[in-house]
């Protein structure tokens, strides 16, 4: 049978295929440590799950505007207000079926057949396929430690073309944990508006930052699209709630788009999020960060010591990004021996990376202490042997 073609161009997330071997591995009795999928091993807040049974007794159960409860498009906007020092006016807040709704959105309304679009190589790949999927071209910029492994504004500046419409950037990005500060993302911003083009943010692990401190550039720019989600700072995973932040003159076209393509997002999923936003939430969330920050550490210092350690650390979300060219050409079959071999579980990076994929893997320390270290001692096991 004909499919539509623009489906072909859509790769197949092979961590998929790793998570489903590593769980038949584990109901046959192995004892595998999960550090390949990006969902941390805590659970939802508790603020936000009793938030969401009171809206369930309470019969909030309809839909909701297509753009999303009002209350809680104004908690968000409170939100930028509140920690990013951002005025943002609650009717440019969609509310979506997660950050892949409001990528979706995004991706129809700025990309279309014959337009290019910038990316950093690697990046979350879903990224890339939903522009695909909207008949756009992209160029994948490969990128590494010289610029912080991101998209900066000289190498938006040396690869934007005529057909160019729209960059696309993540901070703190996936699968590399790396950001961009104020300065940097101020400069693609302006190197972006210069061009007469759109600038995309996937800001989805935003609240997750070590080193620097979180930043929207919603504070710096009115005219950029932002992609955010309530899955990784606020641990609503299963959940499936996001949001897209646009320019004004998006709204309309934007809520369009929305009320065809899902009509709206989960209403108790939303009356629970009001929660998020609560003194009592946020200090479990800000308490799970450092603790995720403490993980990073000890992964590190273990990585160190057998030299696989990145030469930049990440500075957010929950993801280290390791070159394993010293060992491997094939990062696919690297992970599917480490999994067979010492039953831990990573990404290959060819899921993330267009160009290099086959030297990198990700490993997501989305769990405790103690099986970080029992994953770095299987680990140099593994490495021992090759």
């Amino acid at each position: 049978m004909a499919w539509n073609p623009r489906v072909e161009r859509i790769a197949p997330f092979r961590v998929m295929s790793l998570l489903e071997t590593a769980q038949a591995r584990e109901a046959a009795g192995h004892d595998v440590i999960h550090l390949e999928v990006g969902e941390p091993d805590f659970p939802t807040p508790e603020p936000v799950v009793e938030a969401g049974r009171a809206a369930l007794s309470a019969g909030h159960t309809r839909y909701t505007p297509a753009a999303g409860l009002p209350a809680l498009r104004e908690a968000i906007a409170g939100h930028y207000a509140e920690h990013f020092g951002a005025a943002v006016d609650p009717r440019r807040i969609l509310v979506t079926p997660g950050a892949s709704g409001a990528l979706l959105l995004a991706s129809q309304l700025l990309a279309g057949p014959g337009d290019r679009v910038l990316m950093a190589d690697p990046n979350y790949p879903c990224n890339r396929h939903f522009m695909a999927l909207a008949g756009a071209e992209l160029d994948a910029v490969p990128v590494g430690p010289a610029s912080g492994w991101q998209l900066d504004a000289g190498l938006v500046e040396a690869h934007w073309r005529d057909a160019t419409r729209l960059a696309m950037l993540a901070t703190p990005s996936n699968p590399t944990g790396h950001m961009l500060d104020a300065g940097q993302l101020a400069a693609v911003a302006e190197t972006v508006a210069a061009r007469g083009g759109h600038l995309l943010v996937d800001e989805i692990y935003q609240g997750l930052c070590f080193d620097l401190e979180p930043l929207s550039v919603a504070s710096l720019s009115a005219d950029a699209f932002v992609v955010n989600s309530f899955s990784k700072y606020f641990g609503m995973t299963g959940w499936r709630l996001g949001w897209l932040l646009a320019p004004e003159a998006a709204v309309e076209p934007l809520a369009r788009l929305a009320q065809n393509v899902f009509l709206a997002a989960s209403t108790p999923a939303q009356h629970a999020a009001l929660a998020a936003f609560t003194p009592e939430c946020r200090g479990i969330l800000e308490a799970r960060r450092s603790e995720l920050g403490r993980r990073r550490d000890a992964l590190l210092a273990g990585l160190s010591r057998l030299g696989l350690a990145p030469s930049l650390p990440p500075q957010g979300a929950f993801y280290l990004w390791l070159d394993i060219s010293r060992y491997s050409e094939d990062s696919e079959a690297f992970c599917r021996a480490l999994l067979e071999e010492e039953n831990v579980a990573i990404t290959p990076g060819t899921d993330f990376a267009l160009h290099g994929g086959e030297h990198h893997v990700r490993i997501a320390f989305t769990t405790g202490e103690a099986r970080l270290e029992e994953a770095v001692s299987r680990l140099e096991r593994f490495l021992a042997r090759r």
